[in-house]
C-alpha cells in the first residue's frame, strides 16, 4: 500500500480501485483536540485540489482538499460520533473518505521522505 502526501497535509493510501484520504500527524497536531468533521457525500465528483471537507478543533477551523481527482466512494461515518480518532489515529481509524481516482495523479504528491523535508521547511 503506497501512500502519497500533499503539501496542505492529507494523506492517501491506495487500496485496490480507491484511495484512502485522511489528515496527516503534522497536521493533527498543529489543530489540537478536533471536536467536529464535515464530509463530503458518498457519489460526489471531486476535483484535486477542491475543498470537500471540513475538520474543526478546539483551536480552528480547516478544509480538506481532494488530493486527486475523482468520486467519493465512502466516508468514514465514525468521525460524526468521535471525532477524536483523528487525533488518535490520523492515518488509521481517523480516516475521511476513499475515493476513486480518475485520469491522471497530480504532480505534487510526495512519498513519505519528501513530506517529511516539507515539514520541516515549514518550521
Amino acid at each position: 500500500m503506497t501512500m502519497k502526501f500533499t503539501k496542505d497535509h492529507e494523506w492517501l493510501r491506495f487500496e485496490g480501485e480507491a484511495a484512502t484520504v485522511g489528515i496527516t500527524d503534522h497536521a493533527q497536531n498543529a489543530l489540537g483536540d478536533v471536536v467536529f468533521v464535515d464530509l463530503p457525500e458518498p457519489g460526489r465528483e471531486v476535483q484535486a485540489g477542491e475543498a470537500i471537507a471540513v475538520v474543526e478543533s478546539v483551536k480552528a477551523a480547516s478544509d480538506v482538499y481532494a488530493p486527486v481527482t475523482g468520486k467519493i466512494v465512502e466516508v468514514n461515518a465514525a468521525l460524526v460520533d468521535n471525532p477524536g480518532l483523528v487525533n488518535q489515529a490520523p492515518t488509521g481509524e481517523g480516516w475521511f473518505f476513499r475515493i476513486a481516482p480518475e485520469g491522471e495523479l497530480p504532480d505534487g504528491l510526495m512519498d513519505a521522505d519528501a513530506y517529511a523535508s516539507h515539514v520541516e521547511s515549514l518550521a
